[in-house]
């Protein structure tokens, strides 16, 4: 069974990272965090470090892999997000934080590739 059986792409991908994340020892404190300016996947504590992830899914990478469709305006939305989150949940904003990736490619048995520190506030790309 692929991802197409019910429920949009992205959920079950998102679902698929979330579950991975967990067995690799990350805690969930939120998904799906909305404001006007952009969406961050899922939020998860790594230990103390507050680590905000962008699932990004293919059927297949034969044009490109799908980390690298997080390009700078991408990167800057996730950052303002993230901004908007600690504004809102003062409790986490003395925590080190980090910006990962979860790339998924290839349905439900798919490849997953996690990103650690994928970028930074201060890349010089943004």
């Amino acid at each position: 069974m692929g991802f197409r059986a019910t429920g949009s792409l992205g959920q079950k991908a998102e679902r698929k990272a979330l579950r991975f994340l967990v067995r690799e020892g990350l805690t969930p404190v939120s998904r799906n965090f909305r404001t006007r300016g952009g969406e961050i996947d899922l939020i998860m504590l790594h230990g103390d470090c507050l680590t905000f992830v962008e699932v990004r899914y293919r059927k297949s990478s034969r044009f490109s892999r799908p980390a690298l469709t997080v390009d700078h305006r991408k990167q800057n939305k996730i950052l303002r997000t993230a901004a908007l989150f600690l504004a809102h949940k003062k409790r986490y904003a003395r925590h080190t934080m980090r910006f990962d990736v979860v790339s998924i490619e290839g349905g439900e048995e798919g490849h997953i590739e996690w990103i650690r520190d994928a970028f930074r506030p201060n890349d010089s790309a943004l």
